[in-house]
């Protein structure tokens, strides 16, 4: 396949068994890592809110900070991150949840947020959705509004993208890979 004619799901690697056997773990860092390869995916993620109001974007921890980073740059937002415990040196909010394989608690700082801001919540992986779903409860604790939720990856078959979506959010993934 000739480099041009590449999809974003092409510079993406798996690694088996990783953290756990039988988990089929998606490496985003192989797309990071290609110059290409990682424009295409800010591009492509941004592509859906072209003309659209957004106030900030809300990075999840950790690669969510890679593409929320690039992804406000472009756009000339702030970029705020949702980190997880006790990394926020502020007065902070937190929420807890479960992923698919634990439990964790994330956290914003309590200011980050203005009332009535337009939010484009991104990270890298859309599992499970809970680690988005709690991402979201703090910002709207903040009284920040949610666009839509950004992900380059989908694993529909553990039902993340449903979950947001009966949160009554938007959804945009860029491409959706089988199996955990």
């Amino acid at each position: 396949m000739a480099p041009n004619d590449k999809t974003v799901k092409d510079y993406i690697r798996t690694i088996v068994d990783f953290p756990h056997e039988g988990i089929m773990f998606r490496d985003v860092t192989t797309l990071f890592a290609d110059p290409r390869g990682f424009r295409m995916a800010v591009d492509q993620m941004l592509h859906p809110y072209a003309g659209q109001r957004i106030d900030k974007v809300v990075g999840l921890e950790a690669r969510g900070f890679i593409l929320g980073g690039a992804i406000a740059h472009q756009l000339g937002t702030g970029f705020v991150p949702i980190r997880k415990k006790g990394k926020l040196p502020g007065k902070t909010i937190s929420e807890a949840y479960t992923l698919e394989y634990g439990e964790a608690i994330v956290e914003l700082h309590d200011d980050a947020i203005e009332p009535g801001e337009t939010i484009l919540l991104v990270d890298d992986l859309l599992a499970t959705g809970g680690t988005a779903e709690a991402g979201i409860k703090l910002v709207e604790r903040l009284g920040g509004k949610i666009l839509s939720c950004a992900f380059v990856i989908d694993l529909p078959e553990l039902g993340g993208r449903k979950k947001l979506e009966a949160m009554g959010m938007d959804v945009s993934v860029l491409c959706e890979f089988e199996g955990l």
